[in-house]
């Protein structure tokens, strides 16, 4: 039986670089504690956020390991890095992971076939990789590069029938293929997590289980607020998804270069170093963006949880 994955905020990990090219740890651990500090449910480490596709086997599995480690104990874990080429690469790393202690290791949907494949290969595949990794826990991450492949809601049915998925980080950002999903795993311990900000509140209503996406990195309180008073200030909660939906707009900037930016602008030093972007891409009226974003948003917190 799968572990229990607590509802609410997943945020989708950056990982910081120092100047020449390293994992920061130290700012890793300043992130960790920032999500923390924002009322976070859990961390998904080592996923697109994180850069996985840039780093190496080696590091992808350290970095787990190190966020496993140094996470509070009230607060889940889970992992990916499930992107090597060779499928017997792809499930010593995914031991590697559970054996440190993961809540659950998180598939990425894309690899399970080729675009060109259909949902029968899908199938075979999970069967063949939950028969060769030895956990209880599983997730999929419906991850848009190198291509998106989003489970049908019959696939995910049969997940949640096997009893070893806990987890589904949703990216159809499409609240009728939501509806379909929720209602083909109600019953069932997988529980799914929209990476849409737009579509946050009503998915909530809907069944879904909170959010795991790019937003969690600038403001994890504000989504958190949501996911936890959604149906008790019915009200409340569509004023804060009217802000929140707007906001999520800045995800279409230099991502994850501009979450590094207003992670310093509150609090967590870090290099703007990243394997995916020029960081140089985050000029400096995009940086005055983000410092008036983050002017916004403030304003916004005050002014809402003055209301309460």
């Amino acid at each position: 039986m799968a572990k229990t994955i607590a509802n609410g905020v997943w945020p989708v990990m950056i990982t910081p670089f120092t100047e020449d090219n390293k994992i920061d740890y130290d700012a890793v651990l300043r992130i960790i504690e920032w999500y923390d500090k924002n009322g976070v449910d859990g961390i998904f480490a080592v996923c697109q956020s994180s850069e996985m596709f840039e780093l190496s086997a080696k590091e992808r599995v350290e970095l787990a390991k190190f966020v496993i480690n140094n996470t509070p104990k009230h607060m889940g874990v889970i992992a990916s890095g499930h992107c090597a080429e060779k499928v017997e690469d792809q499930i010593r790393e995914a031991q590697e992971v559970i054996e440190a202690g993961v809540d659950a290791y998180v598939f990425i949907s894309n690899q399970f076939a080729k675009e060109d494949e259909d949902e029968s290969v899908a199938k075979k595949n999970i069967e063949y990789l939950l028969d060769h990794i030895d956990a209880e826990s599983f997730g999929v991450y419906e991850c848009p590069h190198p291509y998106k492949r989003l489970l049908s809601p019959e696939l995910l049915k049969w997940c949640a029938d096997t009893g070893k998925f806990a987890f589904l980080k949703d990216t159809c950002c499409d609240l009728d293929q939501l509806q379909a999903k929720c209602d083909a795993v109600k019953g069932t311990d997988l529980k799914i997590f929209n990476a849409n900000g737009a579509t946050l509140l009503k998915s909530l209503q809907m069944g879904c289980a909170g959010y795991s996406g790019v937003m969690a990195n600038f403001h994890p309180d504000l989504y958190s607020w949501l996911c936890k008073n959604y149906d008790k200030e019915p009200e409340r909660a569509e004023v804060m998804m009217n802000f929140l939906g707007a906001a999520s707009m800045v995800e279409c900037q230099v991502y994850p270069v501009n979450s590094k930016y207003h992670m310093n602008l509150v609090g967590v030093p870090m290099t703007l170093q990243s394997r995916r972007q020029d960081c140089s891409l985050l000029t400096g009226s995009k940086k005055l963006e983000i410092e008036q974003y983050c002017a916004v948003t403030q304003l916004f917190r005050e002014s809402f949880f003055q209301k309460n």
